[in-house]
């Protein structure tokens, strides 16, 4: 088969599609997928660079979601799949290749409505949302959300999935262009964060309050703001740091507010722990997306030999929605 691979660590140029040895046979419990597209995500590129390995045992190529159509079923994989089923899956990586092999656990059904490519660009987004602010944070229908990077792939569907469930939504973007693509997704605050202080304009919008939960990308140097931002029971989840990993801080809001600052990413979980994300998404973001209320936002596509140039596109932010490598 057909695989993108780091030859070494570096810039984009450093991926190439090469032909590759196809993956291993099936062991208990997984399946063999045919990929259809796979997504970009901001962990692929850290991995590119060697600040983000695999987990052992997974495979050594990038890509942490994809959709496809299953080729062959191992050993006691549960009998609601059939070769021929069209899904998409949440990975530990290889998503960038024409065949990988998947946990079934960590399988989802196509939704209805949703085309088998635009598929790919589900899987990731929707169980980071879900496992970080809906089951850890527990976000709640009348509270208010501030989700950082509104237009990147988390950021479109987080904003949709919280408009659906009754949430008042504010974000950060860094163009007009970007607020106003959160604005069409439903967003209700959207605040350039290169132009205003989204702590001020967070408090303002509040009366002083704060928001309930924040969903952050950039860590470090946002950290302060964000607890400032925080009214009392107010929760903070980090996902990624962009703005780097250190930062000092003032406890005493922590305090005075009860405040908990949460940080998770999903890659190094265990196979059971992502099989209980992937199956809590499917039972409370799937309806909300076969009815159309969530949809895919797909940026670009790139075929699998243009993996440097999908790289490019991720790091210079210029995107709005999900970056997807077709095989």
């Amino acid at each position: 088969m057909r695989a993108v691979v780091i030859t070494r660590g570096g810039g984009p140029e450093v991926l190439e599609a090469q032909e590759v040895e196809d993956p291993a046979p099936l062991g208990e419990g997984e399946v063999l997928l045919q990929v259809a597209a796979a997504g970009v995500n901001r962990a692929d590129t850290l991995q590119r660079v060697g600040r983000h390995p695999p987990p052992a045992g997974a495979s050594p190529y990038p890509g942490l979601e994809c959709s496809g159509t299953i080729l062959a079923l191992g050993p006691n994989v549960p009998s609601r799949w059939a070769v021929g089923d069209k899904v998409c899956a949440l990975l530990s990586g290889g998503g960038y290749a024409e065949k990988i092999v998947v946990p079934a656990g960590q399988l989802l059904p196509v939704p209805e409505g949703v085309s088998l490519t635009d598929a790919a660009g589900l899987p990731e987004v929707a169980c980071t949302v879900w496992s970080t602010v809906f089951m850890t944070s527990r976000l709640s229908p009348g509270e208010s959300f501030l989700i950082h990077g509104g237009s990147s792939g988390i950021g479109t569907f987080a904003i949709q999935i919280a408009k659906h469930l009754g949430i008042k939504v504010f974000v950060t973007a860094g163009s007009e262009e970007k607020l106003a693509a959160c604005k069409g997704l439903g967003a209700d605050v959207c605040i350039n964060y290169k132009t205003e202080d989204f702590v001020e304009r967070v408090k303002q919008e509040t009366n002083g309050k704060g928001v309930d939960v924040i969903l952050d990308n950039i860590g470090g140097s946002y950290l302060q703001r964000n607890l400032n931002s925080l009214g009392v029971d107010g929760r903070l989840f980090i996902i990624g740091f962009q703005g780097g990993a250190v930062a000092e801080v003032n406890l005493q809001a922590v305090f005075a507010r009860r405040l908990t600052i949460q940080a998770a990413g999903l890659r190094g979980r265990s196979t059971a722990n992502k099989a209980q994300i992937v199956n809590e998404v499917e039972k409370n973001v799937w309806p909300a997306v076969a009815a159309g209320k969530v949809k895919p936002v797909i940026y670009k596509t790139f075929p699998l030999s243009e993996a440097a140039e999908a790289h490019r596109l991720m790091e210079a932010s210029t995107h709005i929605g999900k970056i997807l490598l077709l095989p």
